[in-house]
């Protein structure tokens, strides 16, 4: 499996309060919950579509997770931005300075998890990872658009 794209388009842009939204937390099972909350909140305020809204919102749980389980961050900072009135990104970034990438997983049939990724790459128009100039470790991104 691999990104729909070699690189990011640009990231998400940071002078633009209204449009551009970001949230730090410890890498924590819990704080998965809390940026699904964070997300949400901001894409009822834009007022998206709902059918958007619950991908964005489980990409960001999928993003948000990998980061957690897999990284050595001990924490993560979660973006989503809304590019154009059509397209929302989303980055999550993390503290892990290994270079190791994103894990390779091919789960089975009865494997409860492993499909993460897998989901990113369905719904999302765009994703990738880039090493993260906030963090200096992995930014991983998608856009999804109406």
């Amino acid at each position: 499996m691999s990104p729909h794209a070699m690189s990011s388009p640009r990231s998400l842009d940071v002078s633009s309060l209204d449009r551009t939204h970001w949230l730090e937390l410890p890498a924590r099972r819990s704080s998965v919950g809390v940026a699904r909350r964070f997300v949400s909140d901001r894409l009822i305020a834009w007022r998206l579509p709902g059918e958007l809204c619950a991908d964005v919102v489980l990409l960001l749980s999928e993003l948000a997770t990998n980061a957690v389980r897999h990284t050595l961050s001990t924490r993560i900072l979660c973006g989503v931005g809304l590019v154009t009135d059509a397209c929302v990104r989303l980055e999550v970034h993390d503290h892990d300075r290994t270079g190791r990438g994103l894990p390779r997983c091919e789960p089975g049939l009865d494997d409860e998890g492993g499909r993460g990724l897998l989901l990113v790459e369905q719904l999302a128009d765009a994703w990738g990872v880039d090493r993260s100039g906030r963090t200096g470790g992995n930014a991983v991104w998608a856009t999804l658009t109406l």
